[in-house]
């Protein structure tokens, strides 16, 4: 057997005949066998075959010249089972001299291919799935090089497009028998209900995958040229957030950003992007195409390590395509239409502050958290969202009509009529309550037995702060002054933060606003701030800990808060307190930074409150201590939750492990609320359990009478408190909380109490 290492594969006519296989009409069949005609015509290969995935997983001969045209549709192959099903497995190329002397080699008599001894499999890849095989042949037994490899690839990703593009748009009719390669089936995918509401709208991707029309370039050089731009610009960037632009106020956290300016210099990655377009492809389909390659490998990693890396590869990917849109890489202004659901792997609170938000009407991820910045400013804002909903990206086109379920943390795409009707009713029956909790809103909460409870808002941002008047709440009981940190590149400089504190004053009127100092480190590393790398990082160097190792940082933030706060009234509070030492010298650094004020004769607030936010089991059992420093408490419920169960609310595995009205958690915020109490110091709690209707009666039943929530949270809980008595509630809790109590939660008893009293929780 003699083999050829000379012959070259890569005649000029190549890329015509791809292209007049786009510009056909047919179905989905056709336009396959066109394919595989234009590639033994233009190039010279004696065969050509595709290989499309079946939904059972099995590889399926769809259509072939060269082999016999019997075996089409036929002839099948497991996604682990030979040569076809190597490439499919691993997503990469596989190019053979000699195919019968691989020892996959899995040798099919019905196909005819007992003559041909070369092979190149590639995969057909799309958004990380593979979608097929394509395969070419020869006779003679041959290596084929690098270009001709890329060229192979080049119209591999092509076919992928433009065959998903063909069934979009003809829907069944154009479809090969027994195989749907583009989703168009109605199916349900569970993730996470992060932030609560039903949804019906239409799927938007926040990285659209690039039009099959864009996808081939007429000039290579200047398209070249474009690629190199892009990238040297795409570099300017990524180096300006290594430099970082606060260096003066703390020391740049150049560490943080490395690995992710490696990739931006890989050369690997470049040359591979240079590649794809050298082989006829345009910049953005090269982007596409290379981001495919990795997704679709990095995905079938064991090493978290690697797949951790997918992350940066893929933000790289993003950032180059806005570049090569010609899109600045500071805040813009998306434009979606109304009712628009957005789907992305995971999106940060300035990618989504970079939308208009009164358009969406919710948020679909594949990631994030229920501690994230953009759950907390989706709960601000009354979004929906939905994350951790595995592989959604690979079943969601542009345009899907969707539901989306924060109840039940379900997505439901392309939705039959019927589900849709059901769904419709319990919209109905939502936007009826919503009616009812909107006619309570100029109510005072007052319970059946008398007591006031004062219900106040979330909020981190100026758009949160119309909310306040919408939902008829009467002030804000913890503005997270750290979210004007994490949407910016650059620390904020004193006058922006001042500027923000003074808008939130003004806004509110003479409702009271609480300011918790800024609550970083843990998952909130800003990119001027030193990354340290901890096993534990919810209970490591954060928060309050960060301001007195680097008081420098919070006597700047309090130095804004106080020249915002001149004439009116101010209250602050700082977080994740451990003992009552570290409070003091908190006050300390507050003192300091009042008498500076009226040092240099400026006008003081007219009040101030300094308080601290409970959500520390050490500090709770250190309550009256505590009281004798202090003008408040707020409870922080989320982080005294986990702490207090030893239960990470990030870690999915132990997130749902424990409730919050287990009669351990009840009996520890009761001592909260009776100690702060019997010292006369006001009392609140805020967090997650404050804004559910049957949480938040146990929390009143127990002395509570202040609870901050998310604005959603507002009407439902003043529907159930209004119907309330709350000292009948605090009789059936009070001998189910005791330290010998056997129970594991009173939910149950708290339900059949509201059903008996008829409270709406």
């Amino acid at each position: 057997m003699s083999i050829d290492s000379t012959i070259k594969v890569k005649p000029s006519g190549f890329l015509q005949a791809v292209r007049a296989a786009m510009a056909g009409t047919e179905s989905v069949q056709e336009r396959l066998d066109n394919f595989v005609d234009a590639i033994v015509g233009s190039m010279q290969v004696d065969l050509a075959s595709i290989y499309l995935e079946l939904p059972g997983g099995e590889m399926e001969l769809s259509a072939t010249r060269g082999l016999k045209k019997s075996a089409v549709h036929k002839t099948l192959m497991e996604r682990n089972e030979g040569l076809v099903g190597y490439v499919a497995h691993t997503a990469r190329p596989l190019n053979l001299a000699n195919a019968s002397a691989h020892p996959l080699f899995s040798h099919r008599p019905e196909t005819g291919e007992e003559k041909y001894n070369s092979f190149l499999g590639v995969p057909i890849l799309r958004g990380g799935r593979t979608l097929g095989v394509l395969v070419v042949q020869n006779e003679k037994a041959r290596t084929l090089d690098e270009e001709e490899v890329e060229d192979f690839l080049t119209v591999a990703m092509v076919l992928a497009e433009i065959i998903i593009d063909d069934e979009r748009a003809g829907g069944s009719a154009a479809a090969i028998k027994g195989i749907a390669l583009n989703p168009v089936k109605p199916e349900t995918i569970r993730g996470k209900a992060f932030s609560d509401g039903l949804v019906a709208g239409m799927a938007h991707l926040h990285v659209p995958p690039v039009a099959p029309a864009d996808l081939l370039s007429d000039d290579t050089a200047a398209e070249e040229l474009r690629l190199e731009e892009a990238v040297a610009g795409l570099r300017i960037s990524v180096d300006a957030m290594v430099r970082g632009e606060a260096a003066d106020l703390s020391r740049a956290s150049r560490e943080i950003y490395e690995t992710y300016r490696m990739f931006a210099y890989d050369q690997k990655w470049v040359q591979r992007l240079r590649e794809a377009v050298h082989s006829g492809l345009t910049s953005e389909a090269a982007v596409e195409r290379v981001r495919n390659e990795h997704r679709a490998r990095l995905m079938k990693a064991h090493d978290p390590y690697l797949r951790a890396r997918l992350h940066d590869l893929e933000d790289l990917a993003n950032r180059l395509l806005r570049v090569l849109s010609g899109e600045t890489l500071g805040p813009g202004n998306k434009q979606v239409a109304d009712n628009t659901v957005i789907f992305a792997r995971d999106l940060g609170p300035a990618e989504l502050l970079d939308y208009d938000y009164d358009k969406i009407a919710g948020i679909v991820l594949e990631e994030g958290a229920m501690s994230s910045h953009t759950t907390i400013i989706c709960h601000a804002i009354g979004v929906p969202l939905i994350g951790r909903a595995e592989g959604i990206l690979d079943h969601i086109e542009n345009g899907d009509p969707v539901l989306l379920d924060g109840e039940t943390g379900e997505v439901h795409i392309r939705p039959i009529e019927s589900h849709l009707a059901r769904f419709n009713l319990r919209m109905n029956i939502r936007g009826e309550m919503a009616k009812a909790y909107d006619a309570n809103r100029g109510r005072p909460a007052v319970t059946r037995d008398g007591r006031h409870i004062s219900m106040h808002l979330n909020a981190g941002l100026v758009m949160d702060l119309p909310q306040l008047d919408r939902s008829g709440a009467e002030g804000i009981g913890l503005f997270r002054t750290e979210f004007q940190f994490m949407i910016t590149r650059h620390m904020p400089r004193l006058d922006e933060q001042t500027a923000l504190y003074k808008k939130a004053l003004e806004t509110v009127g003479k409702r009271p606003v609480t300011f918790r100092t800024l609550d970083l480190g843990g998952d909130k590393i800003l990119p001027y701030m030193d990354p340290v790398l901890e096993e534990n990082p919810a209970i490591g160097w954060r928060a309050i800990r960060i301001a007195l190792d680097r008081p420098g940082l919070l006597r700047y933030q309090l130095r804004a808060l106080i020249a915002a706060a001149a004439g009116n009234h101010l209250r602050v509070m700082f977080p994740m307190v451990t003992t009552v030492d570290e409070f003091i010298e908190c006050r300390a650094l507050f003192s300091k930074e009042m008498k500076r004020a009226t040092q240099l004769g400026q006008n003081l607030p007219h009040r101030v409150e300094v308080g601290v936010m409970m959500e520390t089991p050490s500090l709770a059992w250190s309550v009256r201590a505590i009281c004798d420093h202090v003008d408040f408490v707020s409870v922080g419920a989320n982080d005294l939750m986990q702490f207090f169960f030893a239960a990470d609310r990030d870690n999915v595995r132990v997130a749902d492990r424990y409730d919050p009205l287990h009669p351990a958690s009840l009996s520890i915020l009761r001592f909260i609320a009776d100690g702060c109490h019997g010292e006369n110091v006001p009392v609140s709690i805020c967090g997650e359990i404050a804004g559910r209707p049957l949480e938040a009666i146990c929390l009143v039943a127990l002395g509570f009478d202040t609870l901050s929530m998310p604005v959603i949270g507002i009407g439902p809980v003043k529907s159930a408190l209004l119907a309330l008595d709350a000292g009948k509630l605090r009789t059936l809790i009070e001998p189910l909380i005791h330290t010998d109590s056997q129970v594991s939660t009173i939910r149950g008893h708290v339900r059949e109490f509201c059903m008996r009293e008829g409270i709406p929780v």
